[in-house]
């Protein structure tokens, strides 16, 4: 089957295209027939050398049965010398078979995590465990003996104060306290 379609020649990124008849077996930019005539793309819309077609020979080899692509029919169109009418393919925009596969999958994915919430959000939350009681230690007075007497207490194991020395425990920082307060600040 013949087919007038464009040849690409050129350099990268600067395309320019011949216009030519050539087997549909070919190769692109291989052997052809006869070139009908050139299209530059590169050149504005106005310019009359934007497209250069040989008007004769290419209505000689469409009476042969030679078949325009899309792109010359464009440009034969525009001649007069064939109709041209914009393509419609409903279905270039959808998804492949892929991609429709992995929206189901992300679907029933997130319709088990919004199952999963909504199970949870049902079951009553479990009563808060109630707080250790913590004994106060008593404090030293000096910072110096506090920063090095910190990670030793992380260290060890708490231990708790028999009941008799708990009063007096409770009594010395309370006394510390007051003292500070009253002491003047120094500055």
């Amino acid at each position: 089957m013949l087919k007038i379609r464009l040849a690409r020649g050129g350099a990268k990124k600067r395309p320019y295209y011949s216009i030519v008849v050539a087997d549909s077996h070919a190769a692109r930019d291989g052997r052809f027939i006869e070139k009908v005539g050139s299209y530059n793309p590169l050149l504005k819309k106005e310019d009359p050398k934007r497209v250069v077609l040989k008007l004769e020979s290419i209505q000689a080899w469409l009476k042969k049965g030679a078949q325009p692509t899309d792109r010359v029919a464009r440009f034969l169109g525009q001649q007069g010398l064939v109709e041209w009418q914009h393509g419609n393919n409903p279905n270039k925009g959808k998804p492949g078979k892929k991609a429709e596969e992995r929206a189901a999958e992300r679907t029933q994915r997130e319709a088990a995590l919004a199952a999963a919430a909504a199970e949870a959000a049902a079951k009553p939350a479990p009563a808060p465990a109630p707080e250790p009681e913590v004994v106060a230690e008593p404090e030293v007075a000096a910072p110096e003996a506090v920063a090095e007497a910190a990670p030793v207490a992380e260290e060890a194991p708490a231990v708790e104060a028999p009941a008799e020395a708990a009063p007096a425990a409770e009594e010395a920082p309370a006394a510390e306290a007051a003292a500070e307060e009253t002491a003047p600040v120094e500055g």
